[in-house]
């Protein structure tokens, strides 16, 4: 049995929830005992600049105890940088030492830091191909493993038959600009379909100007809401810039529509494009094309029903924590 152990940015970061929390438990019968140290002070920093050199302090003395750990097992696992864009205490970590990433790293301010954590690494996990491309340029071993859905809780929910159509996203609020950039085709659709409303689950309302406000419904999220939020969707939107911070995401919005049985519509921009590529799961929409493309949806419920069967099963053959455990503890043990 290999021990590994994962430092991670914190308790509430979604990468480490999701790429590395719910495999906890999960990778034993492949040889790979997983243990987590989140960072208890937080591996991003205070929106006010005044308190960042006091977080940078406690940061970096609160994750000393964890360096220490990586001695006593047999396999370091990265789960990005220690401290946000920056390279501080990773080459203290035991090796081998393994590179967990999930976003283009490089397109960040002072980018430059993640090819010097890559090359401070045995070996980096990807979660698709375009980062995968990236960091190969800067390490000699690096493999793909899409972030696992946990199909046994993010399921569909069977649903009386409803007069209304409920458009949804889900995200962080670092996301709702793409959201809210969406506004004027919203307006143009519920203009024209009174039954369609819009449901925003994030930490912080949207502003969505010109949208009826009484068919907006903004909820908090919670992890006990998330699921059943996502459930009472009919239809999953993904807008995104195409630039590459955005090709360096890894569809997990759209994943988790998908897995609940909601057909999602999406830019067609990295990662979107090869789960798209399944089949009827969804579609693809050009910018200027949303209000066209969501009206589409609205009105043939048929093929709606029809691609969220699609969607559900293309997550549990290719993206269900089942279907990804193997793999992820093979890119671990260096199998």
């Amino acid at each position: 049995m290999i021990r590994a152990l994962a430092l991670t940015g914190g308790a509430t970061v979604p990468s480490a929830r999701f790429r590395v929390r719910q495999f906890l438990g999960r990778l034993e019968r492949w040889g790979v005992a997983l243990e987590e140290r989140a960072s208890r002070v937080g591996s991003y920093p205070p929106v006010a600049t005044w308190q960042r050199p006091g977080w940078l302090a406690a940061t970096l003395l609160d994750r000393v105890p964890d360096v220490a750990a990586t001695h006593r097992a047999d396999v370091t696992v990265l789960q990005r940088e220690l401290v946000s864009t920056l390279v501080t205490l990773e080459g203290l970590t035991k090796r081998p030492r393994v590179l967990d990433v999930d976003d283009a790293l490089w397109a960040l301010p002072r980018g430059g830091f993640a090819a010097r954590l890559a090359r401070r690494c045995d070996r980096v996990i990807a979660g698709n191909a375009f980062l995968a491309e990236w960091f190969g340029r800067h390490c000699r071993d690096v493999m793909i493993v899409p972030t696992a859905v946990d199909t046994a809780r993010f399921v569909p929910a069977g649903r009386p038959p409803s007069a209304s159509v409920v458009i949804g996203w889900s995200g962080a609020s670092g996301g709702l600009p793409y959201v809210e950039a969406l506004a004027p085709a919203l307006a143009a659709v519920m203009a024209r379909r009174p039954e369609v409303r819009l449901c925003v689950l994030s930490d912080r309302a949207p502003r969505l100007e010109g949208l009826p406000p009484e068919r907006v419904e903004y909820v908090r999220w919670r992890p006990e809401v998330e699921v059943p939020t996502i459930q009472g969707f009919d239809l999953g939107l993904m807008p995104l810039r195409d630039s590459t911070w955005e090709r360096g995401k890894c569809s997990y919005k759209m994943l988790l529509y998908m897995a609940c049985g909601v057909p999602a519509l999406v830019s067609p921009v990295g990662m979107n494009v090869e789960v798209l590529a399944h089949g009827e799961v969804g579609t693809g929409v050009p910018d200027g094309a949303w209000a066209e493309a969501i009206l589409e949806w609205v009105d043939d419920s048929a093929r709606r029903g029809r691609a969220s069967g699609v969607a559900r099963r293309v997550v549990e053959e290719h993206f269900a924590l089942e279907a990804l455990a193997p793999r992820l503890a093979a890119a671990i043990a260096g199998r």
